[in-house]
């Protein structure tokens, strides 16, 4: 297997196989996610695939069938240059959201990675509370954050910035580049290699895919102007894809996301805060809520100005985004609960009744 190293392959990975590899099975890693087909990479070439029907059949939810960064277990027809989807190794980790509307769902947007870059730009596009939102969300995922601060062509305080976000980042990396000058981007690459995967998540036109072509030395990514007014830009890349580095490894381009509903991010809340879950450690009721209990560790450092308010705002409104979203999903599995006993039920009567009608015929 050593020829899939250079695609992110590990001794995790080849361990999990080992069992369908007795079965004669093969295993490549999706690239592409298509409407109805994935372009999946293995140690033959590229692949067309689609998904078996038993994993359609047995799967709970959609984050469960193949996401970009998946290793897949396949049956492949060499002739065709196509294969079938059987199943899926264990994800190492993964970077998720709610699915966007009314819904209560997991979106699985890559799976897989070491690395995911947030990217900022260092223009309006600037945000510490969004910047911590998307830290919960890689924290939780099992992945190691890493910040770019994209554009210091533009910003006039750059040391500001840094500081601001270096104070919140959690001991994760942060740089400050300009792809537009090539500035800080050899520090950027040197994060790169060691045949692991790296993601790059943000909004769009925070020059996610200008960096990409940077790093790779060559236009694969398209690129297009943020408007000045807003500092909003379009979606040039409209798809996760999986590109293969020059000195091994691969890299997840990702498109603008305009929402981050967290989804399952408990863990991943209380790494991001640490400084406000030590407090709470103090706080004089185990189950204090931060809000209006007496010595409350956490209300008095904000009133003392150790802790800053607005850190202290985008912690609860975070953690009470957490708390809606855990009583809907348990509402959810009620309701689906009652429709499946439901429907146990009408089958079960018409087993009895057919028993009924079978003994008045005997």
């Amino acid at each position: 297997m050593t020829e899939l190293r250079k695609f992110g392959w590990s001794e995790s990975f080849d361990t999990a196989f080992q069992p369908f590899a007795a079965q004669g099975f093969q295993v490549g890693r999706v690239a592409v996610e298509n409407r109805d087909c994935y372009s999946v990479l293995t140690a033959a070439g590229e692949v067309l695939a689609e998904v078996a029907g038993r994993l359609l059949f047995t799967k709970e939810s959609s984050a469960d069938l193949p996401k970009v960064g998946d290793w897949a277990v396949l049956q492949v027809f060499d002739v065709e240059q196509r294969a079938i989807i059987h199943d899926l190794l264990p994800r190492k980790s993964k970077f998720s959201r709610k699915t966007s509307g009314k819904t209560f769902d997991e979106q699985v947007l890559a799976a897989n990675i070491d690395v995911i870059f947030i990217v900022q730009s260092l223009d309006s596009n600037f945000s510490l509370r969004r910047l911590e939102r998307s830290l919960v969300m890689v924290n939780e995922g099992g992945a190691r954050p890493a910040i770019v601060l994209n554009k210091t062509d533009l910003c006039p305080n750059v040391e500001q910035k840094l500081a601001e976000v270096v104070e919140i980042a959690g001991g994760a990396p942060v740089l400050a580049v300009s792809a537009k000058e090539g500035s800080g981007l050899s520090e950027l690459q040197g994060l790169l290699g060691n045949d692991e995967t790296f993601a790059f998540i943000g909004s769009s036109g925070v020059g996610k895919s200008t960096l990409i072509n940077c790093l790779l030395g060559e236009d694969v990514q398209k690129t297009a102007d943020v408007r000045r007014s807003d500092s909003k830009g379009r979606h040039t890349t409209t798809r996760r894809e999986l590109i293969l580095l020059p000195e091994g490894g691969c890299l997840i381009d990702t498109p603008g996301m305009r929402e981050l509903h967290l989804w399952h991010a408990e863990e991943g809340l209380q790494e991001t805060f640490q400084d406000i879950e030590a407090l709470a450690e103090s706080c004089h009721f185990s189950d204090c809520t931060h809000t209006k209990e007496k010595s409350c560790a956490v209300l008095d450092a904000v009133e003392e100005e150790s802790l800053e308010k607005s850190r202290y705002e985008s912690y609860m409104k975070l953690q009470k985004e957490l708390d809606f979203l855990q009583s809907k999903r348990s509402q959810s599995a009620y309701v689906e609960s009652r429709k499946k006993d439901r429907s146990l039920g009408k089958m079960y009567k018409q087993i009895q009744a057919q028993q009924r009608k079978r003994k008045k015929l005997s």
